[in-house]
């Protein structure tokens, strides 16, 4: 019977091979509101006068919240494998997102 149940509560993923490339980001920038967190990844090239959203990510507060955890989670396990990750001094970044809203 509890074999039964574990296969009711398993969630099939699939990861496309386009998806699995992944997107890489050195800029997150997060706005929200009552109902949602959007999370916007960037990459943002040294010198460049412009970047472009690779990916943007809308959330629940809730799941916002569980990711958070989730995150905080995950770096604890690797920096206890790894060593502490070095948080270093970067200036300020001026960012122009043209007209600005709220979602």
């Amino acid at each position: 019977m509890a074999e039964k149940e574990n296969k009711q509560k398993q969630i099939n993923i699939e990861l496309d091979e386009k998806t699995a490339e992944g997107v890489y980001s050195n800029l997150a920038i997060i706005n929200h509101s009552v109902s949602e967190f959007v999370i916007d990844f960037i990459s943002l090239m040294p010198g460049a006068p412009k970047a472009k959203v690779k990916s943007r990510i809308v959330l629940t507060p809730q799941h916002a919240k569980k990711f958070l955890k989730a995150l905080n989670e995950n770096i604890s396990r690797f920096e206890k494998a790894h060593g502490t990750i070095k948080d270093y001094e970067q200036p300020p970044i001026p960012l122009n997102f043209g007209p600005t809203g709220e979602a």
